[in-house]
């Protein structure tokens, strides 16, 4: 069992927000924003999908059919954009060694602790979907994942696991929220 299994079973930290006057009932079409920016992997600016982006589309397209909504180029409800991006993070942990302890000691210590503080290295991936009104021209809905990765790029599961868990917030449950 490599890295690869515990990459693709981590947790993905999922957040999101949205504009609490929107009726998101009233949304029942979709399409791609028509200036996407290009991704991490150069993307639809150099006049061809990367894989990141093949991959990116045909996630947030199944999810969007389990939804039901309907792709429609011609006057769509909602426009659709995304950000994809892996970087190299850092997570820092307090620990103490056992020669002592907060408050009860051993030894000659009496509390102060010998720690370290360890540095793990470790990539992460990014994705941010975006649902803009089409009609209004504003913000209606945010989505952000967050997943840690075993490689520099996205692969097609982890895609998938991410877009998935980012959508599953959609449409909003806040009671806020005109459904």
């Amino acid at each position: 069992m490599g890295a690869t299994s515990c990459a693709t079973s981590s947790r993905v930290g999922v957040s999101s927000d949205f504009d609490h006057s929107v009726n998101f009932r009233a949304y029942k079409t979709w399409a791609w924003y028509p200036q996407q920016q290009p991704d991490t992997e150069g993307g639809p600016a150099k006049g061809y999908e990367s894989f990141l982006d093949k991959r990116m589309r045909a996630a947030v397209e199944t999810e969007m059919q389990k939804k039901g909504l309907t792709y429609s180029e011609t006057n769509p409800d909602l426009y659709i954009a995304y950000s994809a991006k892996v970087e190299e993070k850092q997570s820092v942990s307090p620990y103490y060694n056992g020669l002592g302890y907060p408050y009860y000691g051993y030894g000659g210590f009496y509390g102060r602790g010998y720690g370290y503080t360890p540095v793990t290295e470790y990539k992460a991936g990014t994705v941010i979907i975006d649902f803009v009104d089409a009609h209004r021209k504003e913000l209606a809905w945010r989505g952000t994942g967050q997943a840690q990765l075993d490689q520099q790029t996205i692969s097609e599961q982890e895609t998938y696991r991410i877009v998935g868990s980012i959508l599953g917030t959609y449409p909003p449950q806040d009671t806020n929220a005109r459904r």
